[in-house]
């Protein structure tokens, strides 16, 4: 009941931002240099302090729901390839063969129990330790149990898999998540159905991740696909830690909301207002019942590069070919909104910061989930733990 009163509260500040006009405010202009788009040392701080150092959402329960699951990718340039054992647990691992380095597993999903690199033949159980070396007698001798797969800190929690790209870190998942994932919790998200994929890159990461903080440009860029169901520049922000849940207006809000009692506003989501939910750094989760799109977000190879995966869930699996070809279509629409249109600014403007015509970007008093997500950048960059933790 705490999580639907929060809801609740959240739809009423809507309901007022759309009858008087208005939106989030702070009273505050601030400022992000070019640089922090362009420049190379910027983007290596970024890779080493945040990507390597914090819990990414890499996963969800829903891709390894049974056991001897995996699934392998790759995650800024690093191998990975995480697991579930007989046990249930699941696990992380560098997907790297310790013999010379060649990939236990290939990139995409499926089931085994163990994995055999495809250049000598070493094979691994799904824990991660050596079981096999082929032909060892001619091989020499060699202590199986120094020469498992690296494992990474791995932590699964509301449906969701969170991995730290380097070994041997801590993770304190619950502090760093700060409340964050409840609403998922309440969804029952870990037992929704994973329907596929869309990848696609395009500009800086920042450059990309900024449009899924603000509404600001929904009339604008947006005016046949989201601006015709969603209100421009009428947002508002929470905050849980350096993680946001950022709700947004349906045209319609007014008359939805205001024909049921405000008792039951919470869980009217979807249906007035909508939230999409940021996972610091890197991750966007909008979670709808048709279909829900969450969107990891990369550092490419180069600072003006990103590799975006688009991953979509629904409650149930589909019903039949019919079905499956309705959710196929959503997907590829989806993939569109944001390549066609988000992604082709993000590569006009990664151009203009390029071009040095000024020397920063602006963020208005209106885009306060910006401007917070670059404090927590500088933050979590600067490593100084005795400077407070940037605030709503």
């Amino acid at each position: 009941m705490k999580n639907e009163a929060a809801l609740q509260n959240v739809a009423e500040k809507l309901v007022e931002y759309a009858s008087e006009g208005t939106t989030f405010k702070t009273d505050k202009i601030t400022t992000v240099p070019y640089a922090a788009y362009t420049d190379k040392d910027i983007w290596q701080k970024e890779v080493d302090n945040i990507f390597k150092k914090l819990p990414l959402c890499l996963a969800t329960t829903a891709e390894l729901k049974e056991i001897n699951s995996y699934k392998a990718m790759e995650a800024i340039g690093l191998p990975i390839l995480m697991t579930r054992g007989k046990d249930g647990k699941v696990r992380a691992f560098l997907n790297v063969c310790a013999h010379r380095g060649a990939p236990v597993a290939n990139n995409g999903c499926g089931q085994k129990s163990r994995f055999t690199c495809k250049y000598h033949g070493w094979t691994y159980t799904n824990t991660g330790a050596l079981m096999g070396v082929s032909e060892q007698k001619t091989f020499g001798e060699i202590k199986k149990e120094s020469r498992g797969l690296r494992e990474l800190p791995c932590e699964e929690k509301a449906g969701l898999i969170f991995v730290i790209l380097t070994p041997g870190e801590h993770m304190e998942l619950n502090d760093f998540m700060a409340g964050m994932l409840e609403d998922l919790e309440k969804a029952n998200f870990k037992d929704w159905a994973y329907l596929g994929k869309r990848e696609i890159e395009g500009a800086n990461w920042k450059i990309a991740f900024d449009g899924y903080l603000e509404g600001y440009h929904f009339s604008q860029l947006h005016p046949e696909t989201i601006h015709p169901r969603t209100i421009s520049n009428l947002t508002h922000y929470e905050a849980f830690g350096p993680h946001m849940r950022i709700g947004f207006a349906q045209t319609e809000i007014k008359e939805k909301l205001e024909s049921q009692p405000k008792e039951s506003w919470g869980k009217m989501e979807n249906n007035g207002f909508d939230f999409v939910r940021i996972l610091f750094p890197n991750v966007s989760i909008f979670l709808a019942p048709e279909i829900t799109q969450i969107a990891q977000l990369f550092p490419g190879e180069t600072p003006d590069k990103n590799k975006t995966i688009l991953n979509f869930y629904r409650k149930s699996p589909p019903k039949d070919d019919e079905d499956k070809a309705g959710l196929e279509g959503m997907m590829d629409f989806l993939k569109m909104v944001v390549l066609e249109e988000d992604y082709m600014i993000g590569d006009l403007i990664q151009k203009g910061l390029e071009s040095g015509a000024h020397e920063s970007i602006i963020l208005g008093q209106n885009e306060r989930g910006n401007q917070f997500f670059h404090e927590c950048l500088a933050w979590y960059i600067g490593g100084d733990k005795n400077i407070p933790k940037p605030t709503l």
